[in-house]
């Protein structure tokens, strides 16, 4: 075999066998200059610790003191409250007599009531005293006397009686109040209403804690025409 037919049969040769296995389209060639996978450079973080401060050490320990006292005041008031159950004095009217009520110039209220009142302390281990004990008195919505009296104190489970004089001396009505109050004088069934404010002082434990609060006192009456008109119905209730 000459030199030309070797060449001519390693060339069909080498073009039989790209035939028989064609190259993977899938894969493409790769390109003269190879792709590199992106390089991911983690760098350390560095933290920057500062010091603590004299002033935030300061506030630290002021805001554990005062979390400190508000619990144990918290707990001293449970403590007390479950120790000595500290109960509201009460007011209540026991008798009244109306002495006198008519209307002057055609709208101006003269009137005199006198009452009994039961000042009580309910209390087992709490005395009180009362520096402010002012009583007014109201016809509907007008005030029509007020009167005050003295201060004094009550040992536990004590109660006192106050006698009280309430004077009007013309005191002008509105024309509906005027209207209603002949009405009532003509039923002989007139309603009042009592209002008292107090200030308190409650004593725990042989003087041992002191604690001042307002009491406010109301009582409703009803009574009978005057002269001499008696007490019908009375409602009290006393509450801080």
């Amino acid at each position: 075999m000459s030199h030309d037919d070797q060449l001519r049969h390693q060339s069909h040769r080498h073009q039989t066998l790209k035939e028989a296995h064609p190259p993977d389209q899938r894969h493409p060639p790769p390109h003269n200059q190879p792709s590199k996978a992106p390089h991911h450079s983690h760098k350390g973080i560095r933290l920057i610790k500062h010091p603590t401060t004299p002033l935030t050490w300061l506030i630290g320990v002021i805001c554990t003191v005062l979390w400190v006292v508000i619990i144990f005041g918290g707990l001293a008031v449970v403590i007390v409250y479950l120790v000595f159950r500290p109960r509201s004095p009460r007011f209540e009217i026991s008798s009244a007599t109306l002495n006198t009520a008519y209307i002057d110039m055609g709208s101006l209220l003269n009137a005199d009531l006198t009452f009994l009142a039961n000042i009580s302390n309910p209390n087992k281990k709490i005395d009180i005293s009362f520096d402010i004990f002012e009583v007014d008195l109201y016809y509907r919505t007008t005030l029509i006397a007020t009167t005050a009296v003295d201060p004094f104190s009550e040992m536990r489970l004590e109660a006192k009686l106050g006698n009280f004089h309430m004077v009007s001396s013309q005191v002008a009505l509105h024309t509906g109040e005027m209207e209603q109050l002949k009405i009532d004088l003509a039923n002989s069934s007139i309603s009042l209403d009592v209002k008292g404010s107090f200030r308190a002082r409650s004593s725990l434990g042989r003087n041992f804690l002191h604690f001042k609060y307002w009491l406010h006192g109301r009582c409703s009456i009803v009574v009978s025409s005057p002269p001499g008109g008696s007490l019908l119905s009375s409602k009290c209730i006393t509450k801080r």
